[in-house]
């Protein structure tokens, strides 16, 4: 690349609010460590995410990060004035539920963050800038059109571009054509296309044109069909999250905390099936890293910034080479922490080599107790394959985060019954949490909505108080909102959501340390303790055969295998006792397949 002999290519990156502010940004983290490979494009990065979380207090950002249309509604009047009103009312509808927000006041707290991004921009020199970048992913969309604003109208010649999971595809496009404070967008992977980007800047050539994955006013007919990729992800450098620790000692020289560092072992999903899914729209192909290669990077970052707390930030690990990454972590013999997001695992070998790799909390794509919805949703697995890979991760002893979709378009009132009815076996286990089904940008549901009874794609009732009438017509957005059977299905999905609701109330308020479904072996008779709702403590004892049938179903069996195992049972006597367990919910039934609940006692 060449350039001024006075100085490099300067390009600034900057990860607006609301990422969450323990976190360093990988993917501004990723976009330099990448450029700085070459000598003529000098990048520094901006984390005002920190100094907005130090502006209203650490507790009410984490709060803030976590409610997405609050977080939006802040800065809403920043940008447009005139939605003061609507972003304001949205804003308590979406806090009334949370302790620490409904004490917020919508006014002075969007006057913070407005005087907060008025000392950062005018703290950085943006006139030493050959470019300036946003990433804007989930929830930073208005507070990065809001900074880019104040920043263009300051600086009227710098160009401005973005990139990230919230301008793919035909939204960048929508952005280009309303937004004047935004010059180009990336519509993929950033590092090639960013470094493309900046040669041609550092050497306009109107001979030249822009790679098809850069997206300018002049270029925003045809959208490519791809999206740059790095073919072989073990070939890009470490994250580099120095500028983060650096500002972060800056805006918290007092009250210290230790940062959780995010960690990419694979881009996309091997998956990628799941009908209500986009998660995936700025990846081409599913690639990962070698276990080798991301261990040696967790002990370099782990080394570097004294930090023993990661999370993945990949939508799938990779089975074979999360396996043995775990494998080689469990010999370090060093107290790490993983959160990761993983498909269904219904062998309990898995969760308990992972545990012992340092993965404390999963995040389970569970989204459904209905077989028959979970086909509709594609994901693959079946409701007894969900509550093993419940079962399993309580019994490793890891933390399991998942959702339950609920209102999807054109369930049955059979699959709520069956839900209903599911519901009542997972009691033992973490609560999950209920998600009502939204429309995102590019799913397969929205690719094909007749299949799935959606007359029309409209946009979402909160983006119509976040956004003035006469741009959002013209604006594609991350999530829609659709007519066909939402009005039946927000009623029919009710029970459920309100049995969720007991089940999270059931755990919040036990009081024991034991699981609520448990047993303790004597090697020749089980003991099994089981709590209820609103009900005394159950306790079972299983003898002889009994146990073994018990501990032999701890993994899904189907009904053949139980018999060929234990010929000395009659197949009468045998299904009977298997009812009996199930009509206890000692045992989960699901067709000729069976998963026996209760998990070991741990002194």
């Amino acid at each position: 690349m060449k350039t001024n002999n006075k100085h490099p290519f300067r390009l600034g990156l900057v990860s607006m609010p609301w990422s969450i502010f323990n976190r360093p940004s990988i993917q501004l983290a990723a976009l330099k460590a990448y450029l700085d490979q070459n000598s003529s494009v000098a990048t520094t990065l901006y984390h005002p995410y920190l100094a907005a979380a130090a502006a209203v207090g650490t507790e009410t950002y984490h709060y803030l990060a976590k409610n997405s249309w609050a977080g939006e509604a802040l800065y809403s009047p920043l940008l447009f004035p005139e939605q003061s009103p609507q972003a304001e009312q949205l804003f308590y509808e979406s806090c009334r539920e949370g302790a620490v927000l409904k004490q917020l006041n919508f006014q002075v707290t969007s006057k913070i963050l407005s005087q907060n991004l008025d000392q950062w921009i005018s703290s950085v020199k943006f006139e030493t800038f050959d470019l300036f970048g946003f990433s804007i992913c989930f929830n930073q969309l208005l507070s990065s059109l809001t900074a880019a604003a104040r920043i263009k109208k300051q600086f009227p010649n710098l160009p401005i571009v973005i990139g990230g999971s919230g301008c793919v595809d035909k939204i960048g496009v929508s952005f280009l054509r309303h937004f004047p404070q935004i010059d180009y967008v990336i519509n993929g992977e950033g590092e090639e296309a960013l470094k493309n980007l900046c040669q041609f800047l550092a050497n306009p050539d109107p001979a030249t044109a822009l790679p098809a994955q850069i997206l300018n006013r002049e270029t925003t007919a045809e959208i490519p069909d791809t999206c740059g990729a790095i073919t072989d992800l073990n070939t890009l450098p470490a994250p580099d999250y120095s500028p983060y620790f650096q500002e972060m000692h800056h805006c918290f020289p007092r009250q210290s905390f230790i940062p959780v560092l995010p960690l990419e072992f694979s881009r996309g999903c091997w998956w990628n099936k799941c009908t209500f899914c986009n998660l995936n729209l700025q990846w081409k192909g599913y690639r990962w890293k070698k276990a080798k290669t991301l261990r040696e990077e967790v002990i370099k970052q782990s080394r570097r910034h004294q930090c023993l707390d990661f999370c993945f930030t990949d939508n799938a690990l990779p089975p074979k080479e999360t396996n043995n990454f775990f494998q080689l972590l469990a010999k370090e013999q060093k107290d790490y922490d993983f959160f990761a997001e993983v498909r269904v695992i219904t062998d309990s070998d898995t969760p308990a080599l992972y545990r012992r790799g340092g993965l404390s909390t999963v995040q389970v794509g569970i989204e459904s107790l209905s077989s028959s919805l979970l086909k509709k949703m594609n994901k693959g697995t079946s409701a007894i394959e969900n509550i093993a890979a419940m079962r399993q991760s309580a019994e490793a002893g890891m933390r399991l985060d998942g959702n339950l979709i609920t209102e999807f378009p054109g369930s049955s009132e059979e699959e709520m019954e069956e839900t209903l009815k599911n519901l009542d076996f997972v009691l033992p286990f973490a609560p999950l949490s209920n998600a009502s089904f939204f429309l995102g940008h590019g799913s397969p549901v929205a690719k094909n909505p007749s299949a799935y009874g959606i007359k029309a794609i409209t946009q979402h009732p909160k983006n119509r108080k976040l956004f003035p009438p006469e741009l959002l017509q013209d604006l594609d957005m991350l999530i829609k909102d659709y007519r066909g059977d939402r009005v039946l299905q927000r009623r029919r999905w009710q029970p459920v959501q309100e049995k969720i609701r007991r089940w999270q109330l059931f755990h919040e308020q036990r009081n024991s340390r034991l699981a609520p479904l448990s047993y303790r072996d004597g090697g020749t008779f089980l003991l099994i303790r089981q709590e209820q709702i609103n009900g005394p403590i159950l306790r079972h004892r299983l003898q002889e055969i009994s146990r073994k049938i018990y501990l032999f179903c701890c993994e899904i069996r189907s009904q053949e295998e139980i018999l060929k195992t234990f010929t000395t049972v009659g197949k009468i006597t045998l299904l009977k006792f298997l009812q009996d367990l199930t009509n206890k919910k000692l045992f989960f039934k699901e067709g000729d397949r069976y998963l026996a609940l209760a998990i070991r006692q741990v002194s």
